[in-house]
């Protein structure tokens, strides 16, 4: 027990200074997301809008990211994580803020399509940065500790949002499942959410002109992305995306119309899950030790989850539903940073932001779609259809990994290796 522990504690230590400000970024960030994604749905239809328009919304962001998730990536490598991550937190703060604030269908759609392109820049920014601010060592605990810490936080920004429109209903005295109330709520989210622009703005990054002057030219697009390499890590997260997309976001409109459930229990569920996704993605790393693989790790634990989605889907007992969605949060996303770390490990350094655009293009093409064409599936069919699909893409994604992802992970890329310091650009 005390060599586990040691094993554990000495990653932690070993983090630089920048690894620790970008990780409480995530824990500022989790908070703003979880609360924004509990009531968000449910703010939209308190309006009066219908799931069409729903889906239309909630698929504007991917359909940013699908479009321009590709420039967004060559502008991180261009301008460096740090002044890219900072721009993405501020162009998706105002434009969730917008959100909520104007009144008009069509000015919702654009400011959720520009919202998306600051989250996409955010997120694009961050594998590569992790990569640079890690060792060999510690990468793998530093991507798991960036998506648990995420989820924690998401935990207790949902047990705490859960509790806000009835103390919104009680300060303003409007009703607790009105739209003002949820917007209210909402609103203080974004703004608590803003503060993670101070952490990353402390990380140190010399200025673009100390960067390396003899870097070999870029490859062309073509020649990176259209390589087996890169497309075999691409395709699993590409029906994953689908299939989440489809489902996952109306989790919380699933158990309000199907269960019944209060805004205090459906706060109180999401954060349980929250927490247990976020427990689970520390153990990722010590689980992808013992099997000596992380595709094995994550095939594992997405291959288990598959049970717990059928049995939230197809339960006619709310507790046993609830359980359901607990477990298969916890595992299924235990996988997602070990894949990320697998994935990151296997580009080159200088192409890292391009080939980390084009997962995140694959992940949201199924966001671009999935969301409207759920909305149609809910309205005429219900969740029924909804919960088979997602189940038999994460099926295919699990087998894509372990029939042809297995061998890749023997040795990472050779430029990939290297810890960030603070003398050092982030790129």
């Amino acid at each position: 027990m005390h060599l586990s522990l040691s094993s554990t504690i000495a990653p932690l230590r070993s983090f630089s200074k920048p690894a620790r400000l970008f990780l409480i970024a995530t824990i500022i960030d989790g908070i703003i997301y979880s609360s924004w994604t509990l009531f968000f749905n449910i703010f939209i239809l308190a309006r009066g809008f219908d799931k069409q328009y729903l889906g239309l919304v909630n698929s504007a962001p991917s359909v940013a990211a699908l479009l321009l998730g590709i420039p967004l990536g060559l502008l991180s490598d261009r301008i460096g994580r740090r002044k890219a991550m900072l721009l993405g937190i501020l162009v998706a703060t105002i434009a969730l803020a917008g959100q909520v604030i104007v009144v008009r269908p069509a000015l919702i759609i654009a400011l959720a399509f520009i919202g998306g392109l600051g989250n996409s820049l955010y997120t694009i920014s961050q594998a590569p940065f992790m990569m640079r601010a890690s060792t060999p060592q510690n990468r793998t605990l530093l991507f798991s500790l960036n998506f648990g810490l995420t989820t924690i936080a998401g935990s207790l920004g949902s047990l705490f949002a859960g509790q806000l429109p009835d103390l919104f209903s009680r300060v303003f005295h409007i009703a607790g499942d009105s739209a003002s109330a949820y917007q209210a709520v909402l609103l203080a989210s974004v703004l608590l959410g803003s503060i993670s622009l101070i952490p990353i703005f402390l990380i140190r990054e010399p200025g673009l002109e100390a960067q390396p002057t003899q870097r070999q030219a870029p490859r062309p697009l073509n020649e990176v992305f259209f390589r087996s390499l890169v497309l075999k890590i691409a395709f699993p997260n590409l029906l994953i995306g689908l299939g989440a997309a489809i489902l996952i976001p109306y989790m919380n409109v699933f158990f309000v119309e199907r269960f019944h459930t209060s805004n205090q229990d459906l706060g109180v569920l999401f954060a349980i899950s929250s927490l247990l996704i976020g427990v689970g993605s520390f153990t990722g790393p010590r689980l992808a030790a013992n099997l000596g693989s992380k595709i094995k790790a994550v095939v594992f634990t997405q291959g288990t989850s598959l049970v717990f989605l059928l049995l939230t889907g197809f339960s006619p007992v709310n507790w046993l539903a609830a359980a359901g969605l607990l477990v298969r949060g916890m595992l299924m996303n235990m996988a997602y940073p070990l894949y990320n770390a697998f994935s990151m490990e296997q580009i080159a350094t200088d192409e890292q932001g391009a080939v980390n655009s084009l997962l995140g293009l694959t992940w949201q093409i199924g966001f671009a779609i999935g969301p409207y064409i759920s909305g149609v599936v809910q309205e005429k069919y219900g969740f029924t259809p909804l919960f088979i699909a997602t189940t038999v893409l994460y099926f295919a994604a699990t087998l894509f990994s372990w029939l042809f992802l297995r061998k890749m992970e023997a040795a990472p890329h050779p430029e990939t290796v290297g810890m960030l310091t603070e003398a050092e650009p982030i790129h």
